[in-house]
Parts: C-alpha cells; sequence; structure tokens
C-alpha cells in the first residue's frame, strides 16, 4: 500500500485542525500538500500559517456563501457552480503529480448539500495518482466512502461553546 486515504469526520470540533497537523507533519517531512477547502474563506489563522510552510499549497476559496442550511435555491445553485469548479481544478492539479498528500477540508458538506458530487470524489480516489495520500473532513461521509477509506476516525462532539451561546473564536475556531 502506497497511499491511503483518511476520513475525519463527526460532531466534534478537531477535524480540520487533525487534517492540518496531518498535512503539517508530511511537509515536515519533505512532502508536497495541496490544501482544498469548501465553504471556508482564507480568513482564517490556520491559512495564514500554513502559507509559510514550505511544501503546503492552499487553494484559495474566494467565494462565501455563508451556511449551507441559510442558502435560497439560488444561492445553492450559485454556490454549485463555484464548488463543483473549485473542486475540478483541485483535482487536475492533484492527477498531474507531484504531489504527495491532497487534503479536502469540509468536503463531506458540500457533497452532502449536493453542492458537488460524490461520484466524482469516490473516481477520483479510486483512479488517483500512485502514492497520494487523500484527506477529507466533514461531518456523515457516506458508507461508500467509509468503504473506499483506510483511516476512518470519528471526532465526537461531548461539550462545546457554541451550545453555550459563544461565538468562533480568531485563533481557536478559525
Amino acid at each position: 500500500m502506497d497511499s491511503c486515504v483518511h476520513i475525519y469526520c463527526g460532531d466534534g470540533k478537531g477535524k480540520t485542525t487533525a487534517a492540518v497537523g496531518l498535512a503539517v507533519r508530511a511537509a515536515g517531512c519533505g512532502r508536497k500538500v495541496l490544501i482544498t477547502r469548501f465553504l471556508k474563506t482564507d480568513h482564517s489563522g490556520e491559512v495564514a500559517a500554513l502559507g509559510l510552510i514550505p511544501g503546503i499549497t492552499v487553494t484559495p476559496c474566494e467565494q462565501s456563501f455563508g451556511f449551507t442550511f441559510r442558502m435560497t435555491e439560488e444561492q445553492k445553485k450559485e454556490a454549485a457552480v463555484y464548488y463543483t469548479a473549485l473542486l475540478d481544478r483541485t483535482l487536475k492539479k492533484a492527477a498531474k503529480g507531484g504531489y504527495h498528500m491532497l487534503v479536502l477540508d469540509e468536503i463531506m458538506a458540500v457533497m452532502n448539500c449536493g453542492l458537488v458530487q460524490e461520484e466524482t470524489v469516490r473516481a477520483f480516489i479510486t483512479g488517483r495518482p500512485s502514492g497520494l495520500e487523500v484527506v477529507m473532513t466533514g461531518r456523515e461521509p457516506s458508507e461508500e466512502l467509509i468503504s473506499l477509506a483506510d483511516y476512518v476516525s470519528e471526532i465526537r462532539k461531548v461539550k462545546h461553546p457554541y451550545d453555550q451561546g459563544i461565538s468562533a473564536r480568531e485563533g481557536i475556531e478559525y
């Protein structure tokens, strides 16, 4: 086995953190990493830090459509066009070779909302270049994706400040 597929899922905090930690570890060992974030703009602490690490490329996510559960049908259509194009560009770049790891942050959310096609992701995973580790994050992966994965880690929320009305904090949640 020259590469594996990882899924970090669940309702707890830390899915992106785990994926970013794995990316930093890979880059620290001289590997090239491509990270694409869905549903998140580049305004976050990890994007700023990752940009300073040689070997890590973060694909810009320049548009935000807000929370998926608040999107109108028109916004969902617009988001689907944008995220499908973002995914296509990412997968083409990763398929060209030269990368050792691909991180698709919040890919589960955009698939679960129908903003990108899961079949596209599954087809890429099964035909990915030799040696390309794939890391995916988000809630509720499908059984099909779980069956393709080598690692599946579920991060469960036991307690979170958001439940007490505390908003996301810079440097902690973003």
